[in-house]
């Protein structure tokens, strides 16, 4: 047996291992064990674990379509694979690295505080456990929090509805309707973060405020007359049941091979709100569609259960779908994938619209069907016509929307900024992260694209490493050594991946890379296209598909 299993309160004399990690989890604060010598951690392990990520992936599908029908399996984030949202894939790969390593001469150590992932990872064959931490505070602990989550949500939901009831008149019949997010760019003068200039390209559309924006700002939106909040079709008696809501997986799924991982998953994902709005918004939208009866809705589509659930009723109610693309796609975002959809393509809208002609291949070779795909060019991502490179300007920071991996890049900040590299650290515009400045280290409102003299990028996720690259930026994606920064960017498309010790050096040996051309992978708006659709033709084609094809 060459992998020791413990706790970080029993952890056994160095001289019994070679090398050592801590599995990190979500359940509960990161202890990082005094004992084990810092030169003996285990080499490459944020690679290591990556690899084992990339390996899982395909298996976590199976797991999810095999979820998919149990009580409450699309208000989860494990069954959908939502890997933005769930950490299951990460409990797998770390399963998978333990079972690698248990198969190696090397004596490992694995550190491990969360209850589940420890039981799970005792039962792999060569693996030698000792005691198991206590399952009952952590289980108990979740349990509280969960409850206290949903009470929270009855007087604030209760709110939202009451405040945005008089909304309701800005939307009528036959309407051509996006269904967005409460991002704060968005404004009354037409704009919004996730359609741009839709609004003003086309007068008459309305917007429709998904419940994840508050109160507030639904009502400074619905200023324009356009925009509508989903909670003003809320329901305040809808708001006790919502203390009951939760995904419940069947026996057969809590005492499988993953049993431990899917009774983790559980009881994390319980412990928050997500289920309780998720069921909330499913009951507003559908009284929307049923009320409101627009003639086409469009959102930034990332198959997640609430838009399963839209475009099931919203065929009922006979209202045409339109999901964009709003964000790049790679090889770590398992969502966009309908293997898991209980339903299949019965679960899509009835268009999918891309923002380039790779985008629109990988969702077919996901399973997307063909006749389903358009290309309406890309509302988020411009063309970059100006040189960005100045081998002596700052590295710009694009921090993740994860606090923890946030907080790996500010160490890896920290430790090139000692070594006299500048940055100027852009905190994501939904999750933003508070940091001391100093000279070397500067905080900056302004998107890439804004910017000027940048001798480099430094991300975790989105869609920034994809236009450093297009800009003719170095562009470096950090690789955490306890959790995966989900990779977004397409399969042809790399950008060097480094640790927190690694920036430094990295930055020393960048060079300009030669731009990516913008048309390989992104088209133009196809502005007559999206006019066909919100006119009510969703199964209009692209001519900016064929221009692109053409050119391709």
């Amino acid at each position: 047996m060459t992998v020791l299993l413990r706790r970080s309160g029993d952890l056994p004399p160095t001289a019994a291992y070679d090398v050592w990690f801590h599995a990190a989890s979500a359940c509960g604060r990161r202890r990082d064990p005094v004992d084990p010598p810092a030169a003996r951690k285990l080499p490459q392990l944020g690679r290591r674990l990556e690899a084992a990520f990339d390996a899982v992936c395909p298996e976590w599908l199976k797991v999810g379509k095999a979820l998919a029908d149990d009580p409450g399996a699309e208000l989860a984030y494990v069954t959908t694979c939502a890997t933005y949202a769930s950490d299951f894939g990460q409990m797998m790969a770390w399963s998978r690295l333990a079972g690698e390593l248990a198969q190696e001469s090397v004596r490992c150590l694995v550190v491990c505080d969360d209850p589940w992932l420890f039981r799970h990872l005792a039962e792999i064959p060569g693996v030698a456990a000792g005691a198991p931490p206590p399952l009952w505070p952590t289980r108990t602990k979740l349990w509280a929090r969960g409850v206290l989550a949903r009470l929270a949500l009855i007087p604030r939901l209760s709110w939202a509805t009451l405040a945005s009831r008089g909304q309701r008149r800005h939307h009528a019949p036959g309407d051509a309707v996006i269904l967005v997010y409460g991002h704060p760019a968005s404004d009354t003068r037409g704009y919004d973060d996730y359609f741009g200039p839709m609004m003003r390209e086309i007068p008459t559309l309305k917007r429709a405020m998904h419940t994840d924006c508050g109160a507030a700002q639904a009502r400074a939106l619905a200023a324009d007359g356009r925009t509508a909040s989903l909670h003003a079709w809320g329901r305040i008696g809808w708001t006790p049941g919502l203390l009951f809501v939760r995904w419940r997986p069947r026996a057969e799924h809590r005492r499988g091979p993953l049993g431990w991982l899917v009774r983790r998953a559980a009881a994390v994902e319980g412990s928050g709100g997500a289920h309780p709005m998720n069921i909330w918004q499913r009951r507003c939208q559908e009284a929307w569609l049923n009320e409101a009866r627009p003639k086409v809705v469009a959102w930034p589509w990332e198959n997640q259960g609430w838009e399963r659930g839209l475009s099931r009723q919203a065929r009922r109610f006979g209202v045409r779908t339109a999901g964009y693309q709003h964000v790049v796609i790679g090889p770590h975002q398992l969502i966009f994938s309908p293997a898991t959809n209980r339903d299949g393509a019965a679960s899509l809208p009835d268009t999918v619209v891309c923002d380039g002609v790779p985008f629109r291949d990988h969702l077919a070779r996901l399973g997307v069907p063909s006749a389903r795909l358009a290309i309406g060019g890309s509302l988020r991502i411009g063309r970059i016509d100006n040189d960005l490179y100045d081998s002596k300007g700052p590295v710009f920071v694009a921090l993740a929307a994860r606090q923890s991996i946030a907080g790996q890049q500010m160490a890896a900040v920290e430790k090139a900024a000692a070594q006299g590299f500048r940055f100027l650290i852009k905190g994501h515009p939904m999750y933003p992260m508070d940091f001391q400045e100093t000279d070397g280290v500067r905080r900056t409102t302004a998107p890439l694209a804004k910017q000027t003299g940048l001798s480099a990028v430094f991300y975790a996720t989105g869609t920034t490493g994809l236009e450093a690259l297009l800009a003719g930026l170095p562009a470096f994606r950090i690789l955490p050594e306890d959790e995966i920064a989900i990779n977004s960017l397409p399969d042809f498309i790399a950008a060097e991946r480094v640790t927190a010790d690694g920036l430094a050096a990295a930055l020393v040996a960048a060079t300009k890379p030669a731009p990516f051309a913008w048309e390989r992978v992104l088209s133009e708006v196809d502005w007559p296209f999206w006019r066909r659709l919100f006119a009510g033709d969703v199964g209009a084609t692209s001519e900016a598909a064929g221009r692109k094809e053409r050119i391709a």
